[in-house]
């Protein structure tokens, strides 16, 4: 009873504290311990959404996933988009950790003369101009502590954005970037590191596996909550964009003073400095071999004295120990991956459908781009994610490929004894893709049922507008699935039109998109192109048998 008793005394004050909506720093700085933490927490959540026991960031931090749930007040808004999803989570983090905090104000594109005059979709990247501080002011001889609700509802998500990341943290422009570009290291990318695509979309890792894979999670404009596998589907970009991996800038807080309740009031928040950083480095954007020119396309990378693709050395830096590759196994892995994308994607068209915009008569125009706009388009189109699955199913063949040729010229990283690795290959993906089955629930209410092979062979026929019928965003082409559509000829017809914006695997952000069914009567500059790429890896693996 008195052990009882002593861990009730114990647990009772944090558990007070943390239903509070004050964000009171106990802590001046984060440490190497803050940061463990921080990468604990991530990988917690980051489980849970793995195993699907959560869709929503919503759900996920109400659930199992979250070390705090249960502890935020009833006014807190779980929501966060791609881009405040890293910034939300560290932002929660602190206050529940009673740390200091402080976020990009400002951004300004680096040079005027570009063609965006948008700063997510800047061709040389970005810069910070101004930095807002949280901190806690003595007014009145009392202590007035931050809102952690009302920030976390509204100021912070409302300055977080793709911009935020677009940059290389070189500190030699304006104030202070909240990241930082880390070493490619296993023990530098760890959970909680961030991952940007110049493209337009911002993950979380959770997990490195001993193989060398990362795997991320990733959250969207409709809330929802994802998981997956880092692959060439995360592009990379000139170095000044800043796509890649980087983490927050360790914090501290200076010049503060202590009040009677042990938190620290006023002083200022500083970040620590890329020379002080053991993991900052530059290398995933120059290679470990930088070209002597500067030119980032020619900065090659190489292991133990070969030159290797950046996507290859990136895993091997990863892997614990000498990477050994199993072909049957990756390709496993990478089918796995597109499943969890595709039931991921069965999350967002059913959000979609359940809102009912696909009812609503379908706009004149398109968006002015399709890949970054607001309102139900931002909120219900796949364009993005879309684009990113053909990416995956892309790489799928492209890794098929890449083991046949090396094991033929017997790669010691390669290891397989079978007897023919093209038919083994094909047997693993049959597998693989059967096992995958996902749902879809037609408009007249029934049930379709597809796997990963349905999904690949109509992959440039699913739509992603969000106006048209639930069987033409899953593609479907044969009378009898199509039959309970209820799309109009107008509908039918932008259906038809927007096949060349289907078939491009390219997210361009910098090109107008705002045709009328008229207008688009073909490609356009940077918008569309006429055939789709080969995903076909079954004819290939037949080929090769």
């Amino acid at each position: 009873m008195k052990i009882w008793i002593s861990l009730l005394l114990l647990v009772a004050p944090v558990f007070s504290y943390a239903q509070s909506s004050e964000w009171r720093v106990t802590k001046p700085q984060w440490t190497g311990s803050d940061e463990k933490k921080f990468s604990e927490f991530i990988t917690r959540l980051g489980d849970s959404v793995e195993r699907r026991e959560c869709e929503t960031v919503d759900g996920c931090m109400k659930g199992t996933g979250n070390l705090y749930a249960g502890t935020d007040p009833s006014s807190l808004r779980l929501f966060a988009d791609c881009a405040d999803l890293p910034y939300f989570l560290r932002s929660y983090f602190a206050w529940k950790n009673g740390l200091p905090m402080s976020v990009q104000r400002g951004i300004a594109p680096r040079s005027a003369n570009q063609p965006s005059k948008d700063v997510r979709y800047s061709k040389f990247g970005n810069y910070v101009t101004s930095r807002y501080d949280i901190l806690s002011k003595r007014s009145g001889g009392k202590s007035r502590h931050p809102n952690a609700v009302s920030l976390l509802n509204s100021t912070i998500i409302n300055m977080s954005y793709t911009a935020s990341y677009r940059m290389i943290g070189l500190e030699d422009r304006g104030e202070m970037t909240d990241f930082y570009p880390v070493r490619l290291s296993r023990d530098v990318v760890q959970a909680g590191t961030v991952i940007y695509d110049a493209n337009g979309h911002v993950a979380v890792v959770y997990k490195v596996t001993d193989d060398g894979r990362i795997f991320y999670i990733d959250s969207h404009p409709d809330n929802t909550l994802t998981s997956g596998m880092y692959t060439p589907k995360f592009s990379r970009s000139t170095p000044e964009q800043g796509a890649g991996f980087k983490k927050f800038r360790p914090l501290a807080l200076t010049g503060a003073t202590r009040d009677s309740s042990g938190a620290y009031v006023g002083g200022r928040i500083v970040g620590a400095r890329n020379q002080s950083l053991a993991d900052f480095s530059i290398e995933q954007f120059y290679g470990n071999r930088p070209d002597p020119s500067g030119d980032w396309k020619k900065g090659a990378f190489e292991f133990n004295g070969q030159p290797i693709g950046y996507y290859d050395y990136l895993r091997m830096k990863m892997a614990s120990g000498t990477l050994r590759i199993d072909p049957l196994l990756d390709v496993q892995e990478l089918v796995q991956d597109i499943c969890v994308s595709l039931k991921d994607r069965v999350v967002a068209i059913d959000t979609a459908t359940r809102s009912g915009v696909q009812n609503k008569p379908h706009p004149e125009r398109l968006p002015v781009n399709i890949y970054g706009t607001e309102g139900e388009w931002e909120n219900y189109a796949s364009p993005a994610r879309d684009a990113r699955l053909k990416v995956s199913y892309m790489d799928l063949l492209a890794a098929a490929k890449n083991f046949i040729a090396r094991h033929k010229v017997g790669d010691p990283i390669i290891v397989y004894r079978g007897a023919n690795l093209a038919a083994d290959l094909l047997s693993v993906y049959d597998r693989e893709s059967r096992a995958c089955q996902f749902s879809y629930r037609s408009s007249s209410g029934g049930t379709v049922t597809l796997n990963a092979d349905d999904a690949r062979q109509r992959l440039f026929a699913m739509s992603f507008d969000p106006y048209h019928c639930v069987e033409l965003r899953w593609g479907a082409s044969s009378p009898q699935e199509l039959s309970s559509c209820r799309d109009d000829a107008n509908k039918q017809a932008w259906y038809s039109q927007e096949r060349w914006l289907r078939n491009q695997w390219e997210r361009r952000y910098d090109v107008r998109m705002d045709y009328s069914l008229e207008e688009l009567t073909g490609p356009k500059p940077g918008a569309g192109i006429e055939r789709a790429p080969d995903v076909d890896i079954v004819r290939y693996l037949n080929s090769q048998k």
